[in-house]
């Protein structure tokens, strides 16, 4: 009997030593996961947090290191097949070639017909390697590496440098790789096309299904679409090369955030807190607003005495509340200006520093025309006021 009390209470104390053993791993995980939330950082091998107006960066980790990124490739794949594509409802049939991949599928059929607008459905709600195949098939000319060529155009379009593409679904790939700032950016520039907004947007799409064509109905792996207030995508992605990662994007307040986390295993919670952060400590300004009168210049033998100046392109910052005063607007044009003067003609310069750091430049322009006074209309103007 005593035998099997003391048993009972070792397994006891086993038991509470166990727990509180996670109880305060959980703990100490958590602080840290903290104080690195508090620091702008992720436990993520690169993040970068950026607003779209300039593509600036609020927070980033390791932003330009060049990874894998798996799926979030299809972001690249997505937004090259919109711009080499006159129809997206056109249909294709799907190759064999297409229903071989390996990973993540729609789970195609030889001979199917579905349009290109459903498989990008299929590729980026339901991370469809075997849609990215079909596709890359279809715009590439029936290869793959033609296709790829045309999604480093993409890039170079963009301005990115750090990135190089050679399958369209994100397939581990030797010479496959891309930098989380590099994709934030190609990201922002996506955004801009409204189709590609719409897809990646969806929470699902329903495919009806007809004599060439099985019915689906696919749905969003993207998590924070159900969770995170303003959310309107990206894309999601894993191989065990990759890790996990995610490119998000959130629109609030007028300020359209894009998060890149890649390599992050608490990926959804990460680029939630850091989204939510960068709105709680960022506010979009407007510097410059676009079509502004500016002043008045005086009009040197001209029919009128005066010329109206504006700028057309505004410019708007995202900053912190203390970090507003230190941008400034500088605006150089002459007091005056002989005539004749053309219609949007350029009279001037306004120019944005942050600090002593220029970071906008734009004309000013005359709002309308002046014409020359001639010898006439001089010794008229003599005579009225003699």
């Amino acid at each position: 009997m005593n035998m099997k009390k003391s048993f009972i209470l070792i397994c006891s104390l086993t038991l509470l030593i166990c727990f509180l053993n996670l109880f305060f791993l959980k703990n100490i995980c958590f602080a840290t996961s903290k104080e690195a939330f508090i620091n702008n950082s992720s436990s993520a091998k690169s993040m970068v947090v950026i607003e779209t107006t300039n593509n600036s960066v609020l927070y980033s980790k390791n932003e330009n290191e060049k990874l894998p990124m798996a799926s979030t490739t299809k972001i690249v794949t997505a937004i090259t097949v919109l711009e080499n594509c006159e129809d997206i409802n056109k249909e294709i049939t799907i190759p064999l070639k297409a229903t071989l991949v390996e990973g993540s599928s729609i789970y195609l059929k030889e001979n199917e017909k579905l349009s290109i607008k459903q498989l990008l459905y299929g590729l980026m709600l339901q991370s469809g390697n075997d849609a990215a195949m079909a596709l890359a098939l279809e715009i590439g000319d029936g290869s793959v590496e033609n296709f790829a060529t045309l999604m480093n155009e993409t890039a170079k379009k963009v301005g990115v440098m750090n990135s190089n593409f050679v399958t369209p679904h994100g397939l581990d790939a030797k010479n496959h790789y891309t930098t989380a700032k590099d994709l934030a950016l190609i990201t922002s520039y996506a955004l801009k096309n409204d189709t590609f907004k719409e897809i990646v947007s969806a929470k699902c799409y329903k495919i009806d299904g007809n004599d060439n064509c099985l019915k689906r109905t696919l749905i969003n792996k993207n998590k924070l679409l159900n969770s995170l207030e303003g959310c309107i995508g990206v894309k999601t992605g894993y191989t065990s090369k990759a890790g996990r990662c995610l490119v998000s994007a959130c629109e609030r307040d007028g300020m359209q955030i894009v998060c890149v986390v890649l390599n992050c295993r608490p990926m959804f919670e990460e680029s939630a807190m850091l989204i939510n952060k960068a709105y709680e400590e960022y506010k979009k300004y407007e510097i410059l607003p676009p079509y502004k009168f500016i002043t008045d210049i005086s009009v040197e033998d001209g029919k009128n005495e005066k010329l109206r100046v504006y700028n057309k392109n505004g410019f708007s910052i995202v900053a912190k509340e203390n970090e507003v005063d230190k941008y400034s607007v500088i605006y150089n044009y002459s007091k005056t200006i002989k005539a004749p003067v053309l219609k949007d003609q350029k009279v001037g310069k306004v120019e944005i520093y942050f600090d002593k750091t220029l970071i906008f430049s734009e004309d000013l322009c005359s709002i309308e025309k002046v014409d020359s006074i001639d010898t006439n209309d001089k010794i008229k103007t003599i005579l009225d006021k003699w």
